[in-house]
């Protein structure tokens, strides 16, 4: 919840970020209306969406994007997709993510859903691992209720479920990774088949090459990075907590884990190479199936900021692949 500064004097900012956000010194803190990218909305009629509250209790919300009925000849994959914005301003509404969420529809030919979750400071982790993992079990839901919602009844192939995001978005759907193991088992008859993972938002106590030698100027610089982690992780606590570093001394053995199909992407020039470079990695050393795709030159978020750059056209080609290979 936003919260207005008090009038005293004595209050000043002492976390301000891209505009969006500002923390005052009295803990309330501000945030923008505006959306940080704002663009206009590319809705060309061919995919419906609606609003649908998957969480009474914490008043959480997801949109259903699919397309048009005379567009679905067969059932369809049903694509989690969890935006990015540092755990402290995603939103399914910001217009940049709701044309990545049409486009992914379309191109794919997928039932998208979209969720949102609580955000920090004012929720810092776990909050919005456990409120992203809310939904997946809504479509558990879905898939055994006798009445599931009339979007999905009839469309959606809840056994083939793929679980994504951007940044932080792809942290949280690594965390599920981790979480629900192979086979996602307590989601029957729902099954995810595997996890995309876009510019994972990692971090660690270590600086890497990368972010101890990236530009300043890029967008997500290293002083922006440390800001986001002290906005989410747990007060006291440090990078390597399991949540962001997976191969932190507290996180699970990942060696040990049974794991779906995990298709990793990064950009070349994203401070953040080196961890997610190391993840795909260890995890193909250890017999994961994984797969990795780095697109050279490209910056953290390249999807969302250049959504039509060549790399952009061939990532949404490799997850089409991705789908049709693990399905």
């Amino acid at each position: 919840m936003t919260t207005s500064p008090t009038t005293s004097t004595h209050t000043y900012v002492v976390e301000e970020v891209l505009g969006v956000l500002r923390l005052y010194s009295d803990g309330s803190i501000v945030r923008s209306s505006k959306p940080l990218l704002d663009v206009p909305i590319l809705d060309d009629g061919s995919i419906l969406w609606k609003e649908v509250l998957f969480d009474a209790t914490n008043n959480l919300h997801l949109r259903i994007y699919k397309p048009t009925p005379s567009n679905i000849t067969t059932k369809l994959p049903v694509f989690y997709f969890s935006p990015g914005g540092g755990f402290y301003m995603s939103t399914r509404m910001w217009p940049n993510y709701q044309n990545d969420c049409f486009r992914l529809a379309s191109e794919l030919q997928a039932i998208v859903i979209a969720p949102d979750y609580h955000l920090a400071p004012e929720h810092r982790l776990p909050a919005a691992i456990e409120d992203s993992y809310t939904p997946v079990k809504w479509l558990k839901e879905q898939a055994v209720s006798e009445n599931p919602d009339a979007w999905l009844n009839d469309v959606a192939d809840f056994g083939r479920v793929f679980i994504s995001g951007n940044s932080v978005g792809a942290n949280i759907a690594h965390n599920l990774t981790v979480q629900l193991g192979a086979g996602s088992e307590e989601l029957a008859p729902a099954r995810v088949q595997g996890y995309v993972l876009l510019a994972p938002f990692f971090g660690g106590t270590i600086r890497t090459k990368a972010e101890a030698e990236g530009s300043i100027e890029a967008f997500l610089n290293l002083e922006l990075i440390n800001k986001f982690w002290r906005l989410s992780i747990p007060v006291g606590d440090t990078t390597d907590n399991p949540m962001v570093n997976p191969f932190g001394p507290a996180s699970p053995l990942m060696e040990s884990l049974e794991l779906d199909p995990i298709l990793v992407v990064v950009g070349g020039s994203d401070l953040l190479i080196d961890r997610i470079e190391e993840y795909a990695s260890k995890l193909k050393a250890w017999g994961k199936k994984i797969k990795y795709v780095m697109y050279e030159d490209k910056q953290h978020g390249f999807f969302t900021f250049d959504p039509y750059c060549e790399a952009s056209v061939n990532f949404v080609q490799v997850i089409n692949k991705f789908i049709a290979e693990n399905s």
